[in-house]
């Protein structure tokens, strides 16, 4: 063999390994990517499609047949249709300016005072989120019965006597508003944290330097500077918020008879066209409804605030 094809040969397999090496490092990423593309398929795009089809089918033939928009005609004049949109309106009316506001407050105020007391109270503000879903609702149905609740004095200062009195009527939106606030705002106060400590110090600094008191600072540079965090937790809780089930059922079930409708939610209008009346069509009209809502709003966010802007 002659010196130039050894020559060849030596290198001829590194770049081979070198080449399998970057076909192995490219499909990585995919291979990562998979099982959350798979889940995406079996419980979100296929349900997704399926619910449309539903939506204009006729749920009184057998087989799949085109009805028309008939589904959503059934679902709008329903006369609980408008209230359970009203409810939870209303709920996200209270629920999102507020937990916004308190979470960029509490994570403002713990990142303008570093150190061991700012973990300990990220751990305190995070650990009621481990208390979620239905043991939520039961926790928070002695937290709003004066008779046994610690809060009994607080309540009863707003003529809250008894627990049908603290979820009857529009009081309802207010309870599930704190219930999901006390739940899902540690999370968000972390998360928001994190974006904090992400901005340069220097930035920070310069800013010091040139006058800026703690107020300045957090409205002219950290608040821009995270601005699409922001985005995010609005996004996810606004969709999350129109989604409402477990807490007014359970609510309703413990406060007896009368005081919460079992249609109080679009979610709960739903079910009970599906599952009482047996019209499938209606119900998955309904869901449709909800995700277009949920899509509208958070391409409303994402467009108005430039969410993908990468300069």
């Amino acid at each position: 063999m002659s010196t130039s094809t050894v020559a060849r040969s030596a290198t001829a397999a590194p770049t081979r390994s070198r080449a399998g090496g970057a076909r192995r490092h490219g499909l990585a990423p995919y291979l990562f990517v998979l099982p959350y593309v798979l889940l995406l398929l079996a419980f979100g795009i296929l349900p997704s499609l399926y619910s449309v089809l539903i939506s204009f089918d006729d749920p009184f033939v057998p087989g799949l047949s085109f009805h028309g928009v008939e589904n959503y005609l059934v679902a709008f004049r329903d006369f609980r249709f408008a209230p359970a949109f009203g409810n939870v309106a209303l709920y996200l009316l209270i629920w999102l300016p507020f937990m916004t506001v308190a979470v960029l407050g509490l994570a403002l105020l713990l990142h303008q005072r570093p150190g061991r007391m700012s973990a300990l109270a990220r751990l305190v503000y995070f650990l009621p989120g481990a208390v979620t879903g239905s043991a939520a609702v039961v926790l928070w149905l002695f937290v709003l019965d004066p008779t046994v609740s610690p809060f009994g004095p607080l309540l009863r200062l707003f003529g809250i006597e008894t627990l049908r009195e603290a979820v009857d009527g529009s009081n309802l939106a207010f309870s599930i508003a704190l219930m999901a606030f006390s739940i899902g705002a540690g999370g968000w106060i972390v998360i928001i944290f994190g974006a904090f400590q992400n901005i340069d110090r220097e930035v920070v600094e310069a800013a010091r330097i040139d006058g800026c008191n703690a107020w300045q600072q957090a409205w002219h540079i950290k608040l821009p500077l995270i601005q699409k965090y922001v985005v995010y937790m609005l996004v996810l809780s606004f969709a999350g918020g129109t989604q409402l089930f477990v807490e007014p059922q359970l609510i309703g079930r413990a406060a007896g008879p009368g005081v919460v409708s079992p249609t109080w939610s679009p979610n709960l209008l739903a079910y009970d066209f599906a599952f009482n009346i047996g019209n499938f069509g209606a119900a998955a009209a309904i869901s449709m409804l909800l995700l277009v809502i949920g899509l509208l709003g958070a391409c409303l966010l994402i467009f108005r605030t430039k969410f993908f802007d990468v300069r």
